[in-house]
């Protein structure tokens, strides 16, 4: 992986946009296995899809990382709320509204 720095044209600089693509989709099925464990999970612990203080905390979790990472932490917050809502949603076909 080279730095943005290094790259010496667009040409290159898109490769690069294109592994890191690569990489996040992959980090995003990755997690996606983690929301499957948790919809098998939850009911043992009479845990419903949705746990609105959890969804606060991951949020308040990415905005930090967000700040700390000197991104646009109300950028990385509507990201993740929608992928948190994406989970849920798969969390409910299982598990029931």
């Amino acid at each position: 992986m080279k730095l943005p720095a290094d790259c010496r044209n667009m040409a290159e600089l898109r490769v690069e946009i294109d592994a890191l693509d690569g990489e996040i989709v992959a980090l995003l099925a990755r997690r996606v296995r983690y929301i499957d464990r948790a919809a098998e999970l939850k009911p043992a612990e009479g845990l419903p899809a949705r746990i609105d203080d959890r969804v606060e905390a991951v949020v308040a979790n990415v905005r930090a990382k967000a700040v700390a990472a000197s991104l646009d932490a109300d950028l990385v917050e509507a990201l993740w709320r929608r992928i948190v809502d994406w989970s849920i949603d798969r969390e409910e076909k299982v598990l029931g509204a």
